[in-house]
């Protein structure tokens, strides 16, 4: 898998959450530099993960999808 890249804003917006939730939930101020490095390591630790579970979601719609096609032109054939 190649490597999460973010734009720049949605980095931004990213990091401001992850801010957020140290600071409401584990009351820790995490600096800018900081949150930026914690996203890094996410994405790259935890993002292969995620993006991997992304895919077999999507896999699973286009099965029943293509089951559902299936179905309607073994109805049509009758």
């Amino acid at each position: 898998m190649s490597k999460i890249v973010f734009q720049a804003s949605q980095k931004e917006q990213l990091i401001q959450k992850l801010q957020k939730y140290m600071s409401m939930e584990l009351d820790v101020e995490l600096g800018q530099f900081d949150a930026d490095f914690l996203l890094d390591f996410i994405s790259k630790e935890m993002g292969s993960l995620y993006y991997n579970q992304g895919l077999y979601d999507a896999q699973t719609v286009l099965a029943d999808r293509v089951d559902s096609l299936t179905d309607a032109i073994y109805q049509l054939e009758q």
